[in-house]
């Protein structure tokens, strides 16, 4: 289940196309700036770019603008606009499967029953989004064309992480004693949407440092699960 921005729904890296580069020499950049380090700021703004407006909607000529190169040397660096989508989508997607991965790792009935999990699971993908939150939705980007190769790169990639709050939520209930299939299919897709709604209101408060978002969040689940 697909996860936007504001809204309720949510590897190995997938195997669909990858971008092809062209014209400038292996090492080479612009304006006096190495290559690497020029492609590292087209990524940023990219990321940023995709992730408010979706890819349908971005704009070449203002990721151009924002690093201050020419729009012909995005297309030299990664090909096209669907080039470049796919290095956004390859530079977030597997970190935040790694991390989640690695926040699920597993725990002890006692530690799973107290919900420690969730926490866990939100303090990693701060972490990794600290510092380019927008790239949640690069991910989850609704504008994606059905069919095409970008939606099927990152459906590979939503799917991978599907998995895993598929796992986590049932892994949840089951310490409670609920083996419920159904119960646990639809705390999986309250929680990737959850998830995605508490990523938009990070972006909207950017004050906020990926630590203490998770302190947030641990606090608010905290509660939820108080007795009342």
């Amino acid at each position: 289940m697909d996860t936007a921005r504001g809204s309720s729904a949510p590897t190995p890296p997938p195997s669909g196309p990858r971008r092809t580069r062209t014209g400038a020499a292996s090492g080479a950049g612009t304006k006096g700036v190495p290559r690497a380090r020029r492609e590292a700021q087209i990524l940023a703004a990219a990321v940023e770019e995709f992730g408010r407006h979706g890819h349908a909607s971005a704009s070449m000529a203002s990721i151009a603008r924002s690093v201050g190169v020419t729009k012909p040397m995005l297309y030299t660096y990664f090909g096209s606009k669907d080039g470049l989508y796919l290095a956004c989508l390859e530079r977030i997607a597997p970190r935040l499967v790694s991390a989640i991965e690695e926040a699920m790792t597993p725990d002890p009935p006692s530690v799973i029953a107290s919900s420690g999990v969730p926490p866990r699971v939100l303090a990693a993908v701060f972490g990794v989004l600290e510092g380019q939150r927008e790239a949640w939705f690069v991910l989850y980007d609704r504008t994606l064309q059905p069919g095409s190769d970008l939606h099927a790169a990152a459906h590979a990639h939503r799917a991978a992480i599907d998995r895993l709050a598929a796992s986590g939520t049932a892994d949840v209930l089951r310490a409670q004693g609920n083996e419920d299939p159904l119960d646990a299919d639809a705390l999986k897709h309250v929680w990737t949407g959850a998830v995605g709604a508490l990523v938009g209101w990070w972006i909207s408060h950017p004050e906020q440092s990926a630590t203490e978002m998770a302190a947030r969040c641990a606090r608010l689940l905290a509660a939820i699960r108080a007795p009342h």
